[in-house]
């Protein structure tokens, strides 16, 4: 990579580099440019996605190398963040609606989520039980055990509900023959959203072409704490509507408790639980209103 990166800034002559993450920034007197490693082909993703009316990532300017792209650089402007939720929420729809479309598969392909789904959700239950247990055991508890012993019967109810719904929704699926899918970014955050001249998603590297709902958790799980996501659900199933399955499926992948972080500092400790009961908490008031709704019809 370095060898290729050096022949780039000989074929560019930078007057200034910077290096900004896993990318390079080159700026010349024709222009600036961004040096990524390469993961994946983008020219066929690329391709494809014009095909369907949709041009809203960075023009790729040279992928000849093997190792490196070259992209071109887009300047994003200051904007207020609930703007820049309104529009990362639109640009996604857009790209769910014009590559979605219904693919054949084998009930095996439900059974196989199912079951991963499943055994994620008994490992978490093993998890927090063996952690209270612990706690409970204790003679004379730290402040971090008494927040987790004081919270554990909320985390423990997103697990059942948790539980409950990927029953619920194996018994809605396992009868189809068809998922609808998309193109997936994969990587949603609003570092990854940029608005000059257009509005761009960066880093494609880890797309795929599965259910839609991947991009949503992806963007509520690395963003929950700076988006009001209410606003951002409501938003985006006006303009992309999920089916009963597919938003049964997001609302379980997304209300999954993480683990809490280990760690040796007692502050650490009460911090990284702290942010898995408000993950909880916050989680629980998302999903609400969508039950609600559902009891008030029946």
């Amino acid at each position: 990579m370095n060898r290729s990166l050096d022949i780039l800034k000989a074929i560019y002559k930078p007057y200034r580099y910077t290096i900004k993450g896993k990318a390079t920034i080159l700026e010349t007197t024709s222009g600036d440019f961004i040096i990524k490693e390469k993961n994946k082909d983008l020219n066929e993703l690329y391709n494809y996605l014009i095909s369907r009316g949709f041009d809203n990532f960075p023009k790729l300017i040279d992928s000849s190398r093997k190792d490196l792209n070259v992209f071109e650089h887009v300047e994003s402007i200051n904007m207020p963040k609930e703007q820049m939720c309104d529009d990362i929420i639109d640009l996604i729809a857009s790209l769910h609606n014009k590559t979605s479309y219904f693919k054949e598969v084998s009930e095996d392909k439900f059974k196989s989520i199912y079951e991963d789904i499943k055994s994620n959700i008994s490992f978490l239950k093993n998890y927090y039980d063996t952690m209270y247990e612990i706690g409970f055991n204790e003679e004379y508890m730290s402040p971090s055990t008494y927040l987790f012993m004081r919270n554990f019967y909320k985390i423990n109810a997103a697990l059942d509900f948790c539980e409950q719904e990927i029953d619920e929704w194996y018994e809605l699926i396992k009868g189809e023959t068809k998922i609808r899918v998309s193109v997936v970014h994969n990587n949603l955050s609003i570092e990854h959203f940029l608005k000059g001249n257009k509005e761009v998603l960066i880093s494609w590297d880890n797309y795929l072409i599965d259910t839609p709902i991947i991009d949503i958790v992806k963007l509520y799980k690395n963003e929950y704490l700076n988006m009001n996501f209410s606003e951002i659900l409501e938003r985006y199933f006006y303009k992309f509507p999920l089916l009963n399955y597919e938003q049964k499926l997001l609302f379980v992948l997304i209300t999954i408790p993480p683990e809490i972080k280990d760690s040796h500092n007692e502050f650490n400790k009460c911090k990284n639980i702290s942010k898995v009961i408000d993950y909880v908490f916050k989680t629980e008031d998302l999903i609400r209103p969508y039950y609600t709704e559902e009891e008030e019809e029946k």
